[in-house]
């Protein structure tokens, strides 16, 4: 059997210089990149403008939750990290709070979830401690340019569709 391996996180940090390339990367979807730094500094999330590095699908917290059996923070994360092998934001502001899956700008999406693209921006928490639970981190990148594939994506939301039509 193998064992996925926990997240980034207190428990096991992200190397340093790992998480450094990845925030530059990141931060470089935005034409100012300090503003990004100086917003992951001071508020923990910075809005970062969809459709040059990542585009993102809005998928109810209610889809991912029946996928994986589970509403379980632990559960859902390392379920997610295994099936879609990519980064995963959980926005909790509002109830019961959307994930964002990033996934390739160019990756064709037909799923009935709404893609969010250019014009658009998503809130991106800063890499390493979080420092509000509301916007954070459920699966981290793990190298710049890492992103979700559509096609797992669609994969995982099908599953959900089938169990929830099979279900009592």
């Amino acid at each position: 059997m193998t064992r996925i391996p926990p997240p980034p996180g207190p428990s096991t940090p992200m190397l340093r210089h790992d998480a450094h390339r990845i925030s530059a990367w990141l931060a470089s979807a935005d034409p100012h990149p300090a503003t990004v730094h100086a917003a992951w500094a001071e508020r923990g999330v910075a809005l970062l403008p969809l459709g040059l590095r990542f585009d993102a699908v809005r998928v109810p917290a209610a889809r991912i939750h029946a996928a994986v059996h589970s509403d379980d923070p632990r559960t859902v994360a390392a379920f997610l990290r295994d099936w879609l092998a990519g980064p995963v934001i959980r926005d909790t502001r509002g109830a019961p709070g959307p994930y964002y899956v990033l996934i390739a700008p160019d990756s064709p999406w037909n799923g009935a979830e709404e893609r969010l693209s250019t014009h658009t921006f998503l809130g991106v928490p800063r890499l390493g401690q979080p420092v509000s639970t509301l916007t954070r981190w459920v699966v981290p990148p793990g190298a710049p340019g890492d992103l979700c594939d559509p096609a797992h994506l669609a994969a995982l939301l099908l599953t959900a569709e089938t169990l929830r039509a099979v279900e009592p």
